[in-house]
């Protein structure tokens, strides 16, 4: 593994896949297949991978967890915009994971600021709890219980200065709004697409669509739904900055 002490924005290939967790074969792979973008070429020739090369794989590794092929993950990625930045990935990471029955794992301070990439001082560990990223396990031993999907989002954020009460205040309204919207798209699965498939079961072509249906409609939602917080979010500060 890296020590974290790669700037990620210029990482080599071997720094890119130590980060990431994976091979170099596995980043040529992805790269033949067109999932991460070509490096930026330095001197000697040698490719230089950034911010966004890791949050693709970060991407590509939680789809493939939640148990879509490549030529699905080739899909999914086709359809997101092209100028996503390295916070959007991990913010698109970020919601895949939740839809996994258990995304969390145990990991020592010594793991956890492996995979983090970097130390991490008692106020980075208090502000990543803040953000429901990880908790200390029970009993208290020295280990943490960390979400693997928020991790990386989360590491990135410990350098934007937000207060801690504010980002406790943002997380209630995320997951006040979150549930809402959870809530209503279930109302409207069982009462649409549910139901007339209860009545239907029995029809071999109809249950076949609906299983090729549950087995993609997560990714099509989570897309949809960061694509219109997106929008919303921008569209929101734009008005409340230049009406001032």
């Amino acid at each position: 593994m890296a020590t974290g002490t790669e700037d990620p924005t210029t990482l080599t290939v071997d720094e890119l896949a130590a980060r990431a967790g994976v091979t170099v074969r596995t980043v040529r792979f992805y790269s033949t297949r067109g999932l991460l973008p070509p490096p930026v070429i330095g001197p000697r020739r040698v490719g230089h991978y950034g911010a966004e090369h890791l949050s693709r794989l970060a991407l590509i590794e939680e789809l493939q967890h939640q148990g879509m092929t490549l030529a699905a993950i080739e899909r999914y990625l086709e359809q997101l915009p092209p100028d996503l930045s390295a916070q959007d990935l991990a913010i698109h990471r970020a919601l895949v994971a939740s839809w996994a029955p258990d995304s969390a794992e145990d990991a020592t301070r010594a793991e956890l600021e492996r995979r983090a990439g970097r130390a991490l001082s008692e106020q980075d560990i208090a502000r990543l709890a803040a953000m429901g990223v990880l908790e200390r396990a029970e009993p208290v031993d020295g280990r943490y219980r960390v979400d693997r999907g928020l991790l990386r989002l989360g590491v990135e954020l410990l350098g934007v200065p937000i207060a801690h009460e504010t980002i406790l205040a943002a997380r209630t309204v995320l997951l006040k709004h979150s549930r809402s919207a959870a809530q209503e798209l279930t109302r409207l699965f069982r009462d649409e697409v549910w139901g007339p498939y209860r009545e239907r079961e029995s029809d071999p072509e109809h249950v076949a669509a609906m299983k090729s249906l549950s087995a993609h409609m997560q990714p099509m939602v989570l897309q949809a739904l960061v694509t219109a917080f997106q929008r919303s979010l921008r569209e929101e500060l734009r008005a409340a900055f230049t009406a001032e």
